[in-house]
């Protein structure tokens, strides 16, 4: 039996299976394999190879594949916020608009779902208005502890569009940070040789980030920083590198004569404070405010 399928716009440039599972039926990658080579699939008439990218109105023919079974996933459990909740949410809203949505991220709230995370930003987000009728996509992260500016795709076109900017470096953030320490040099550029593990696979990624000293007293610097690379921790990981971790970080830290019980009462002093970026020759810019806290440990102590 032959189905006829029109690609939409959502799915530009995305992977031929990728589409497929989602479009037809969820198989194993090798049965799909299976499948273009037993010439069960056509696009646009032609033979195809599953690294194909679709474009919108691609017609894809798929021959009898009845006898395939789709894969049982596993149920997968979405957080339920609270009518409360949701409610908070509108305080954090920076722009809201029919391809993107701009949040001052909460400390303290994962972007999605994993392990350690059950409760998450994205599956809030799907449960308020600014989502009806859209699907939120992920096109970068901010740690669970971080908080600031998460920019949200509406449209999966927008999802590659922030991606591929991202990829390009025409996305420039900037985050501030309070740190254990005094920062001597008033500039700096931080390059750092990260290392990783994957299983047992050793990774080893160069990071770039710009550093600016803003404010210093004799326990803290107050600084300004604007990642060039995007490397999971970045600028967690740089700042215990030169000896001074951020305030609040139980992961990278320094024990300067304070208490891991004492430290670990005050949230991560990291903030995503600004983004730039621009799309279609229109510049935009945003600033996410920084909590209560940070607010108070700035005034404490400098």
């Amino acid at each position: 039996m032959l189905k006829i399928y029109t690609v939409e716009k959502d799915y530009q440039d995305s992977r031929f299976d990728k589409w497929f599972k989602k479009k037809v039926i969820n198989l194993p990658q090798s049965l799909i394999e299976k499948i273009i080579r037993l010439n069960k699939v056509k696009v646009n008439k032609k033979k195809t190879k599953s690294s194909y990218r679709v474009q919108p109105g691609d017609v894809i023919e798929i021959y009898d594949i009845s006898k395939f079974k789709v894969i049982d996933r596993p149920k997968v459990l979405k957080y339920k916020p609270t009518n409360k909740e949701l409610d908070n949410y509108d305080e954090n809203i920076i722009e809201n608009n029919d391809n993107f949505l701009i949040i001052n991220k909460p400390a303290g709230i994962a972007v999605q779902a994993g392990t350690k995370s059950f409760r998450n930003i994205i599956d809030v987000l799907k449960e308020t208005k600014y989502f009806e009728g859209y699907k939120p996509y992920i096109v970068h992260r901010l740690d669970k502890e971080t908080s600031g500016i998460l920019i949200v795709a509406k449209t999966r076109e927008y999802a590659q569009l922030f991606t591929s900017l991202f990829r390009i470096r025409k996305i420039h953030k900037t985050y501030i940070a309070l740190t254990y320490g005094k920062i001597s040099k008033s500039n700096y550029t931080l390059k750092d040789d990260l290392i990783s593990y994957d299983n047992d696979k050793r990774i080893v990624q160069k990071a770039v980030s710009h550093l600016k000293v803003l404010k210093t007293s004799d326990n803290y610097t107050y600084v300004e920083l604007n990642p060039i690379t995007g490397r999971k921790h970045q600028l967690r990981k740089q700042l215990y590198n030169i000896g001074n971790p951020i305030v609040g970080d139980d992961k990278y830290f320094i024990n300067r004569k304070v208490s891991k019980k004492n430290k670990s009462k005050k949230k991560l002093m990291l903030h995503a404070y600004k983004i730039k970026f621009m799309i279609n020759n229109i510049q935009y810019n945003f600033k996410a405010k920084y909590g209560k806290e940070f607010e108070e440990f700035l005034k404490k102590e400098f």
